[in-house]
């Protein structure tokens, strides 16, 4: 089964400090984590997230949040490949819904944006390798299209790209 801790150093190797580029949807961001993200999960924690105290976060909290809000989003415990599991939970962190329901395209199942069982079973009955590869290919496409629609944001493509394209995948 694949294990969180894996991903990590990767996110954070593609992530770095304080953000806030107009032509970004996610506002003002931290280590990738953006205001919005921030503001639910110190809700959740009985707390005010703000602008100030997200550039504050602690490693702990980085991962918790990336843990309850991203992977857990996607049961990637539950995924029986860890490069399955890291490149669709980078496309959740990086997208948000749209890395579930393209994902849920490509398995052939409801596109509903909630990884249940329906969907965990469809991932984990592909090969592999060609579910990683599709995961993939369906990323750059997705750029492309979110890149037509805006074109503001061709600014980011190379890094999107860059990205995307550093994910390998170890069977």
């Amino acid at each position: 089964m694949a294990d969180v801790s894996k991903l990590e150093p990767f996110i954070q190797k593609w992530e770095g400090g304080w953000s806030d580029h107009p032509a970004d949807r996610g506002g003002k961001t931290m280590r990738g984590v953006t205001l919005a993200t921030w503001q639910v999960y110190c809700r959740n924690h009985g707390r005010v997230g703000t602008a100030e105290n997200l550039r504050d976060i602690t490693q702990e909290e980085w991962r918790d949040i990336l843990k309850t809000m991203y992977w857990d989003r996607i049961q990637g415990d539950r995924i029986n490949s860890q490069s399955v599991a890291n490149i669709w939970c980078d496309w959740v962190w990086a997208s948000g819904s749209y890395g579930i329901t393209n994902v849920q395209r490509i398995l052939g199942v409801k596109v509903d944006g909630i990884v249940g069982m329906k969907t965990l079973n469809a991932a984990n009955r592909q090969n592999p390798k060609e579910l990683f590869l599709a995961i993939q290919r369906e990323r750059v496409a997705f750029v492309d299209r979110v890149i037509k629609a805006d074109p503001e944001k061709a600014v980011f493509r190379n890094g999107w790209l860059n990205r995307i394209n550093d994910f390998t995948y170890e069977g």
